[in-house]
């Protein structure tokens, strides 16, 4: 796999400079690759298998392989119990590499239609509680829902979703971010988001998307006024 030098790049890792990356192998063909993602608060940390299962299950694949890359995490035993993955380090020559990003008419009407066609995606067998994110970036729009396993900690919001796609396709310039909970009075990110979003797009606007066809903006540091921050902690 001639770009597996390439992903051991992206890792997010300024607090440990650990690398770690890993590609899944989907039920349908699709190679989706995964990267470290660190934060501040280092419980929130994102690990490259969980990042590239959670991308899988977000576009209604099936993992069945793991292709190490860089080592990773001692946590590869529970997904490998979780879905009977094989984990290799041997690529596959004739798989195509999942793209998530789309394009996006950034008008209002387009953005929520997406948003609700985007909910039938998400993975949520114990809450029954659906979230759509679009990510804007650079490179394009980067769609997210939230995934839920039997571990409730190891699932991902659909904020973390679209940034760890982002991050482990090599894209790093967000840009803004609408979100969506159809089953919420006002929608609004967990104080997890609230904190990986912050991490990488402070000074950005999300728009919230609620049940009652209202929307609003936000400033992402106003989200988590008085968060972390300190250079002390970076490597």
């Amino acid at each position: 796999m001639n770009k597996k030098n390439e992903l051991s790049t992206r890792s997010y890792s300024p607090y440990s400079d650990k690398n770690e990356s890993c590609y899944v192998e989907g039920e349908s063909g699709h190679l989706y690759p995964g990267v470290r993602v660190e934060n501040i608060s280092y419980p929130l940390t994102i690990s490259a298998i969980r990042s590239a299962i959670c991308s899988c299950l977000a576009n209604e694949d099936t993992p069945v392989r793991v292709i190490q890359t860089d080592g990773i995490s001692e946590l590869s035993e529970y997904w490998k119990t979780e879905f009977d993955l094989e984990i290799t380090d041997i690529p596959p020559s004739d798989l195509s590499l999942y793209d998530p990003f789309i394009k996006l008419e950034s008008d209002s009407a387009t953005i929520i239609k997406h948003l609700e066609k985007l909910c039938s995606k998400a993975i949520t067998p114990h809450s029954d509680f659906p979230v759509a994110a679009l990510l804007k970036t650079d490179m394009g729009w980067i769609m997210g829902v939230n995934v839920e396993v039997s571990a409730w900690s190891l699932g991902l919001c659909a904020e973390r979703v679209a940034i760890a796609r982002a991050i482990s396709h090599g894209c790093t310039q967000f840009q803004t971010m609408h979100v969506y909970a159809p089953k919420s009075e006002f929608c609004s990110p967990c104080g997890s988001c609230r904190q990986v979003l912050n991490e990488f797009m402070a000074d950005k606007e999300i728009e919230l998307h609620h049940k009652d066809r209202s929307h609003s903006r936000h400033f992402i540091h106003h989200l988590l006024p008085y968060g972390i921050s300190t250079n002390f902690l970076k490597k």
